[in-house]
């Protein structure tokens, strides 16, 4: 959100935005006094529950939404469970989950309109599991129909490069890889996360260019465009509101805007927030 004194960003889109557009990133944070945060989190948010959510995606002008658990929740899911059961057509979701997951828990979730799992490798957020623990994941969830999200950073999607080829199921890259922008589209992470779009399983979100650059975040822009133009039919966009662990603050509405100049044709941007979730999440 944008801090008081911040120079104004524009509160309108400066695009056409396709109806059922999809913010395919972004988190629900409590209430804690309904959904309490997990006790061995590594940050303690503010709250942001389903309606401040709701209202951010009007302002916005987006028609639906996947709703990502975030680590301060652990693998209690019921906080984004409840978003997706209050507008079940239009938000889907990607939870969080361990060995001592029921298998109950996944039926129930897969009804409420999860469709996929989440591990975060970030080293800051406590870095990720064992891989056995990964893959015991995978295989119960790959009955559903479900996919794997992974969060990685840099020279993270290089080490992990073997495990996601091997997971035999629909992998999601998170936030472009996180990669250095000071290395360039030619960095070793960034051809590797190229050379992964090869395999039609792989997809990647072009979100997470406050997280690479400050704004007017033009550092990330030739990241978003090497990636749309390698998978066009396997990008997805999220504005990863409300930008946990992130110290700058920052306007939803100036990501969005970001939009046209890594796809500047309406084909591509129709691809990015309307088709291309469609086809994943099964709105």
């Amino acid at each position: 959100m944008q801090a008081e004194g911040q120079d104004a960003a524009p509160r309108t889109a400066r695009f056409a935005v396709p109806a059922l557009s999809c913010d395919a990133h972004c988190h629900v944070f409590g209430p804690a006094a309904r959904f309490p945060y997990a006790p061995g989190r590594s940050y303690t948010p503010e709250d942001r529950p389903k309606e401040v959510l709701a209202a951010l995606h009007r302002r916005l002008g987006l028609g639906r939404a996947v709703i990502v658990q975030a680590s301060c929740h652990g693998t209690d899911n019921r906080a984004m469970v409840d978003a997706l059961r209050s507008d079940p057509a239009r938000r889907r979701g990607v939870a969080m989950i361990d060995d001592a997951t029921p298998d109950a828990a996944l039926r129930e979730m897969h009804e409420a309109g999860v469709r996929g799992i989440r591990f975060n490798f970030i080293k800051a957020l406590g870095g990720g599991p064992e891989m056995a623990v990964l893959h015991r994941a995978a295989d119960r969830v790959r009955p559903l129909g479900w996919h794997m999200v992974l969060h990685l950073q840099g020279d993270g999607v290089r080490e992990m490069e073997a495990v996601i080829r091997g997971l035999n199921m629909p992998v999601v890259i998170d936030h472009m890889g996180r990669v250095e922008p000071s290395l360039g589209v030619d960095g070793p992470a960034f051809r590797t996360l190229l050379d992964l779009l090869r395999d039609e399983r792989i997809w990647v979100k072009l979100s997470g260019a406050e997280r690479m650059t400050q704004s007017p975040f033009d550092a990330a822009l030739p990241f978003a465009r090497a990636l749309l133009q390698a998978a066009p039919r396997r990008v997805l966009w999220g504005t990863d509101f409300p930008h946990p662990n992130l110290a700058t603050p920052v306007d939803e509405m100036e990501l969005l805007n970001l939009i046209p100049a890594f796809a500047p044709e309406p084909e591509d941007r129709q691809h990015l927030l309307v088709d291309n979730p469609a086809a994943l999440y099964g709105f």
